[in-house]
């Protein structure tokens, strides 16, 4: 596998846009239909959201994940 190319730096303007939060992933769920999507719900201390992730290829178990912190941008669109 080749790893992905770096992109280029950008602004400290744009950078301080990005909205960046260590979340505790509460639970993953089978997202029905999807060959390769999970329903993370993750807990951000001020509110929780249900992120989708692409990874039910990538683990034997993603439900291993719960209760683990990760870092999530809240602020796409």
């Amino acid at each position: 596998m080749t790893p992905a190319k770096v992109k280029p730096r950008i602004s400290p303007e744009l950078l301080n846009q990005i909205d960046i939060r260590v979340g505790t992933i509460e639970s993953v769920s089978d997202v029905s239909n999807s060959e390769k999507l999970v329903a993370l719900r993750v807990n951000f201390g001020d509110h929780k959201r249900t992120v989708l992730a692409a990874m039910k290829r990538k683990r034997a178990n993603p439900r291993e994940i719960e209760g683990k912190q990760a870092l999530f941008v809240v602020n796409l669109p």
